[in-house]
């Protein structure tokens, strides 16, 4: 029983952990004490402070020369074999070089420290039997030179090969560097690491920790205006024109044209999003609508995108004529270059690529950045973001290797257009990265995204093609909730939803630290609008903005998929939440009950002021009536008064204000009581790919909701349509009543005070219970009686 008492409750299961990690550098003071005294005597920094300091034995090796050939063979093919105890690392082969050159760095953790003496074997690659030993060289660890940041990277050596016994020298040097460091080495994201020696080949590059940077997006602006010329391909009929954009893989068209001429006309924007350097050129067609299944092609357009403006404000650029050519050769009317043809089509444009916008490939709830496109455009930094990725703990086993189930984990963390990945940790439930970060910010109301991925590709030979990497979870943190220079050090839970139900995969470990350049530059910023202003002057249609986001998504996954190691669009898409917009009766509720909550304050309000008309506590109904009493005799009392309820009201929750950031709430998102049907449905494809009958059954269900609602929607256009016929004479007795009562007002209110009148209703209102009727009132009924145009409806 007493476990069961101490056992937290499921509820806790989801919540932030406050934790008080060794944060900082320490370095020893004394070089004597070496590779293993180095817990005495220590100097703090600040260079790397968000993360928990390791130490790291570092091996260079940079390159041999004058390496014997094999006597038999009279070849070489050399490679380096680094070993340090049980841990060893390789560096790649040449064939037949005598003088090869690897710069290859190797990690070993202190963690794995099992010898005192690192080996370095200059080996012969042999395609039968065992590797020959050309020659090694051994460093004594307590002999190791140790580099404090930001000294200069330590300068390799040559040293002397000697025998596999060391009692000799034989022919042949390797210069290597030695040093004892720690993960802010700038070797430490290339380097080869102990804690992942089972990794070799082609995965050695899938493990490593990288920085990424989303390409530069525009919105590319086509106006299509007009058309001349345009010669169907059947004589004596009327082409019914269009034209058809395409920019990669986006295609856009515009409407028919309403009257069937050769000079046809639109005036239609077409939007897309294009990224730097520009690949894809703009590719237009002229074509006509034949029939409902055919569309004849009348002529076509080729443009780079380095042809077009770049605008940088909300003014127009001018428009230019294009020739239309059927092997896609565009120039400028009047150009040097143009083909000469008998006749051509033209086509009238004006397009610019837009740089005052942001390109949004995010959600607009959890947007990292909104600076425009144009660099000329951003602001200073207001602030720095500086990000610890210490660790996880407790992560559910992803995989099955050898038998045995396993997790080779690592982090990703988002925020502006740049993009962190760290190491994978194999094999670990527990994986420890350590790795910092910094981002510059521009507007604190964004949000930083972490999320954790078991990594799919640390095989030797590479993965196929359907491989992908697992999510784990998934961390938001608005920088808008933090506290500026605090270092909040928490362990958020990284809570997912699956099939089967909500599920804790484990623990992140996040040290997270917001510091202000200028506070005068964050006021202002919440002074003004959060994207820039060509989105409030030209705004985009709600589905244009939708299609966009999606296309930006696409563009961003495609290039980092194109990265050294790539960023996987797995990824980038969860990264990004790529399916928020579909359907979900999960989500539903929870919005539904998020509105619930907000209006709950407001419900208690009128339910207060039910129960002082009902003088459920007469002290504090008398007491209402005072100060009902006081405000209508002092009306200028009103605005401060409250004014100054709402500073009261925040100075006293500024107690309980909330010491840690926002997590994944499983309950706020309704994921804890969701039925097993609605589960399925959300996790089910777009389009659907179950039967008929569960379609069925869904699509009922999904009428049943729409209809309550529909019947709520229609309640409140019907009290809105009575609202307009109390003038409408639509009810004419209602109406001349409604008039005549209007009359009557108007005399009695211009012959008495506005304080008597607003005194006597208010007394009126907060009336006893034994002076009213539990009938309607007057009022109430009139209104009911009103008619509306629900009558009208089918």
């Amino acid at each position: 029983m007493a476990n069961q008492q101490n056992q937290p409750g499921r509820g806790d299961e989801y919540k932030l952990k406050d934790t008080s990690p060794n944060l900082g550098e320490r370095w020893p003071h004394h070089r004597s004490s070496g590779w293993f005294g180095m817990v005495t005597g220590d100097r703090l920094t600040s260079t790397y402070d968000l993360v928990e300091q390791v130490y790291y034995l570092y091996a260079r090796v940079v390159k041999a020369k004058d390496l014997p050939p094999n006597p038999v063979t009279g070849s070489l093919d050399p490679y380096v074999e680094v070993k340090l105890g049980n841990y060893k690392g390789t560096t790649r082969h040449f064939d037949k070089r005598t003088n090869p050159e690897w710069n290859h760095v190797f990690a070993f953790s202190k963690d794995h420290v099992q010898s005192t003496s690192l080996e370095v074997f200059v080996r012969d690659r042999e395609m039968v039997g065992r590797d020959d030993i050309i020659g090694r060289v051994v460093f004594d660890l307590n002999e190791v030179p140790t580099r404090v940041p930001p000294d200069s990277p330590l300068a390799p050596q040559w040293y002397r090969l000697e025998d596999q016994r060391g009692e000799s020298k034989v022919r042949g040097e390797v210069m290597v560097a030695v040093w004892m460091g720690t993960q802010a080495d700038e070797a430490f994201p290339e380097a080869w690491h102990s804690d992942a020696s089972s990794v070799q080949g082609e995965g050695v590059v899938n493990i490593r920790s990288k920085v990424y940077v989303s390409p530069k997006l525009w919105y590319l602006r086509v106006n299509v205006i007009e058309a001349q010329d345009v010669i169907p391909s059947e004589k004596g009929r009327q082409p019914e024109a269009f034209i058809k954009a395409q920019v990669g893989n986006q295609v856009l068209k515009t409407k028919v044209c309403a009257a069937k001429t050769t000079n046809p006309t639109w005036n239609e924007d077409l939007v897309f999003v294009a990224a730097e350097p520009f690949e894809e050129h703009l590719v237009l067609t002229v074509e006509d609508r034949v029939s409902a299944t055919k569309d004849d092609l009348l002529g076509r357009l080729v443009l780079p995108m380095t042809l077009f403006e770049r605008r940088l404000d909300h003014r127009p650029v001018h428009s230019r004529w294009f020739n239309m050519e059927r092997f896609g050769l565009a120039v400028l009317e009047g150009g040097e270059t143009r083909k000469e043809l008998k006749f051509s089509s033209r086509v009238h444009l004006r397009v610019c690529l837009e740089g005052a916008y942001h390109v949004m490939d995010e959600s607009t709830m959890y947007i990292s950045d909104t600076r425009p496109t144009a660099r000329q455009l951003w602001k200073q930094p207001v602030g720095v973001l500086e990000v610890g990725i210490l660790s996880a703990q407790g992560l559910a086993p992803m995989k099955s290797k050898d038998g045995r189930r396993t997790t080779d984990a690592y982090c990703v963390a988002k925020y502006s257009q740049k993009w962190v990945r760290t190491r994978t940790v194999i094999d670990s439930f527990s994986p420890k990265w350590n790795e910092q970060y910094t981002w510059e910010v521009y507007d604190p109301c964004t949000v930083i995204t972490f999320a954790v991925f078991d990594n799919c590709h640390v095989g030797e030979k590479p993965a196929p093609a359907t491989a992908k990497d697992t999510r784990i979870g998934k961390v938001r943190i608005r920088l808008s909730t933090l506290e500026m220079d605090r270092i909040y050090t928490h362990t958020h839970p990284l809570v997912v939803l699956q099939p089967s139900g909500v599920k804790k995969m484990g623990e992140l470990h996040l040290a997270v630290r917001f510091t202000c350049l200028s506070i005068v530059g964050v006021i202002y910023l919440y002074m003004h609008p959060l994207l820039p202003k060509m989105h409030y002057i030209h705004p985009f249609t709600i589905t244009q903005v939708d299609s966009l986001r999606y296309q930006a998504m696409s563009i961003v996954a495609a290039r980092l998929g194109r990265a050294e190691p790539p960023l996987r669009k797995e990824a980038v898409e969860y990264m990004l939440d790529v399916d928020s917009h579909m359907w979900s009766m999960r989500r539903s509720k929870a919005n539904f009950f998020r509105i619930m909550s907000l209006l709950s304050g407001t419900i208690g309000v009128f339910r207060w002021l039910e129960e002082v008309r009902r003088w459920r506590n007469p002290v504090t109904t008398l007491l209402v009536h005072v100060l009902f009493v006081i405000l209508i005799c002092y009306p200028e009392l009103i605005l401060p008064t409250v004014f100054l309820y709402m500073f009261l009201i925040g100075v006293w929750n500024f107690r309980w204000r909330p010491r840690h950031p926002a997590h994944m709430d499983a309950k706020l998102s309704w994921a804890e009581a969701i039925h097993p049907d609605e589960l399925d449905e959300e996790f089910d494809t777009f389009p659907t790919s179950k039967p008929h009958d569960v379609v069925r059954m869904r699509y009922d269900r999904l009428r049943s909701v729409a209809g309550r609602i529909q019947t709520v929607v229609g309640d409140v256009a019907t009290q809105g349509e009575r609202l307009q016929s109390l003038l409408s004479w639509r009810d004419p007795r209602a109406t001349a009543l409604f008039v005549v009562f209007c009359l009557v007002a108007a005399l009695a209110l211009y012959m008495t005070p506005f304080q008597v009148v607003a005194l006597l209703a208010g007394f009126y209102a907060l009336r006893h219970p034994r002076f009213r009727s539990k009938l309607p009132s007057a009022p109430s009924n009139f209104f009911k009686r009103l008619p509306s145009r629900i009558d009208s409806m089918l």
